[in-house]
């Protein structure tokens, strides 16, 4: 293809998980479909972000599980086998190589080329590939730009010299550092620092706020609770200030926060938010600004670009920046344009087939820390400031059967949302060993607004911890008597 001006009906720059499942979806309507990619196939998710991390993370929260069970404790009493971590971290990683992939992208029928993309005016793709050839690739119906995001690092003088670690190097690391800092509260951060205290590091967090600061506010709480139990040092309200690689740029990072106060560590994390991956993709020929998100409408167009036929679609467009979310966005955009190259007419109402409602109403997410917290829909203070009229219900997981068989001193709470106008649930979160296996029921719940009244016909069988339904059914019921 090299040096050639095909033309296909759809261009897709990027190929993690949202732009192959768009590729995927608009194949699938019969239109042919270019990617362009310039580096692994699989993208953030596959190498650097979701598989690597949580292949990490799963020997840490096995072995606490293990820990609380009687009869099994004396079995896991020494350290985790790094090497066998790493080992089973590069098998999840598919070892950073993605022949997978493109057989993948083959058996669809989506045309690949690698290089760097950048859109060249309306319709028009450039991609340099790596043996210095230029393709230039023509849209008959549409661009979409599936780039992702990258690393939002802060603007501190000689950050570059001290060589950061970003999500990138955590979850490809070969050593297990001696002292690990850790910038930021969130879900990278506190997954790190689960991950990297289990496996042996003394670590530090430099957390602005709080831990999990878009959460119900227990869920931070109780992961604080048990980082500080596994012995991560927490230093809240603090913001970086300096940092500095000691013995000529060789030697361990000393970090300065804004109270005055160091810290010495070998290596330090910054998990401090996303940034869209749109410098050099070629805006400016579109009339876009470089660097900038691309906000759109419910179909995923680009608002700003006439004509229609620029998409922006995943992380991207910071609608809900979750691998999952990209990719039900891309189910969605994908029948979309294949509508529209038909002429046929959107299914675009609440929860229709080309609307992208749970984007707003349910975005499930799951924290693998120890504990668990998995969540879906508003909180109760974002349910509130939507104007919602809600119930806010609580419950001790801990209390349920199925907890006390799951591990012994359980420690969980669920918190569920009921909009009392619709008596409906419109929100919750969990968090507790095992509790990610709870959000699927949750997520139904709420995008098919089940009244409260037939969730009491969907019976969680004795014991297990989705038994918590019930409980937290009979809470709301004892409290208010509105639940019959």
């Amino acid at each position: 293809m090299n040096g050639t001006s095909p033309a296909y009906d759809v261009v897709v720059l990027g190929a993690g998980p949202t732009g192959e499942n768009l590729a995927d979806r608009t194949r699938a309507a019969g239109l042919t479909t270019v990617i362009v990619e310039n580096e692994l196939l699989g993208g953030e998710c596959s190498f650097w972000a979701c598989e690597p991390s949580k292949a990490l993370l799963r020997p840490v929260l096995a072995r606490a599980d293990a820990r609380r069970v009687p009869g099994l404790r004396r079995a896991v009493e020494g350290p985790l086998d790094v090497p066998a971590v790493f080992e089973h971290r590069d098998a999840m990683a598919a070892h950073w190589q993605d022949a997978d992939q493109v057989e993948w992208l083959d058996s669809v029928s989506v045309d690949l080329v690698r290089g760097h993309g950048r859109l060249n005016g309306p319709r028009q793709v450039v991609v340099d590939t790596p043996d210095g050839e230029r393709v230039e690739l023509t849209a008959r119906h549409a661009v979409a730009v599936c780039t992702g995001t990258v690393t939002a690092l802060p603007d501190l003088p000689g950050l570059a010299d001290v060589r950061p670690w970003t999500n990138r190097q955590a979850t490809a690391a070969r050593q297990v550092p001696d002292r690990l800092a850790v910038v930021g509260g969130g879900v990278v951060a506190v997954e790190m620092a689960t991950a990297f205290r289990a496996l042996g590091s003394e670590v530090t967090m430099l957390v602005r706020g709080g831990l999990l600061g878009r959460m119900e506010p227990f869920a931070g709480e109780m992961v604080t609770d048990a980082l500080r139990e596994a012995g991560v040092d927490l230093r809240f309200g603090r913001s970086v200030t300096g940092v500095e690689r000691e013995d000529g740029g060789d030697g361990p990072v000393r970090v300065t926060t804004d109270d005055g106060d160091t810290v010495v560590a070998d290596e330090v994390l910054f998990a401090t938010g996303r940034a869209p991956h749109t410098g050099d993709i070629g805006l400016e020929t579109v009339g876009l600004t470089p660097g900038g998100w691309l906000p759109v409408d419910d179909s995923f167009r680009v608002p700003e670009v006439s004509e229609g036929w620029l998409y922006a679609v995943g992380d991207v467009n910071h609608r809900a920046l979750m691998t999952h979310q990209g990719k039900y966005q891309a189910r969605i955009a994908g029948a979309v344009i294949g509508a529209r190259a038909k002429g046929e007419p959107l299914d675009d109402g609440t929860w229709g087939r080309h609307a992208p409602t749970a984007d707003s109403a349910a975005v499930p997410q799951v924290v693998f820390t120890e504990p668990e917290v998995a969540s879906v829909g508003p909180t109760a203070r974002e349910a509130e400031r939507a104007g919602l009229k809600v119930d806010v219900v609580d419950y001790d997981i801990g209390r349920i059967a199925g907890a006390v068989q799951y591990a012994e001193g359980y420690q969980g709470r669920a918190r569920v949302i009921v909009d009392t106008g619709r008596r409906n649930v419109v929100g919750a979160t969990f968090v507790g060993p095992g509790v990610q296996e709870l959000l699927y029921s949750a997520t139904v719940a709420v995008t098919s607004e089940v009244p409260v009244d037939r969730l009491w016909h969907a019976v969680p069988a004795f014991p297990t911890i989705s038994e918590v339904w019930l409980r937290i059914l009979e809470t709301y019921r004892d409290s208010d008597g509105t639940a019959a």
